[in-house]
């Protein structure tokens, strides 16, 4: 089957609305939105609660880290499901890629538990 560049003007043209729609709201709401600053609307607002202090005083990072290996690691299930829903049709190549891909997750998961990564102090 040949593809022509006809066949991708719907992806185009898609796009083209997308960006077009984003633009023009993005103006329309800077050029008929309302613009009056004072003191008191200009001051951060944290849920209600007054600030204290520096927002720019240094963290721990580990729930950050806990949080991105999280989402690192669930990710596979979205390999995961289409492979066990298929699972029959793929045959036996799909069945050892799968082992391949499932024990590369296990060397990045030792790693990351030989980095102390999943400790907390």
């Amino acid at each position: 089957m040949n593809s022509t560049s006809i066949d991708y003007l719907p992806i185009v043209l898609q796009v083209l609305f997308a960006a077009g729609f984003v633009a023009t709201t993005l103006l329309v709401s800077h050029f008929l939105g309302p613009k009056r600053h004072s003191k008191n609307k200009d001051i951060s607002f944290e849920c209600g609660i007054p600030q204290h202090g520096n927002a720019r005083i240094p963290f721990s990072v580990k729930y950050f880290l806990v949080a991105i290996l999280f989402v690192l690691f669930d990710v596979e299930v979205i390999f995961m499901y289409p492979w066990a829903v298929n699972f029959r049709d793929l045959g036996m190549d799909a069945l050892w890629k799968m082992f391949l891909f499932i024990g590369l997750l296990l060397v990045g998961f030792y790693y990351v538990i030989k980095k102390g990564a999943l400790e907390w102090e």
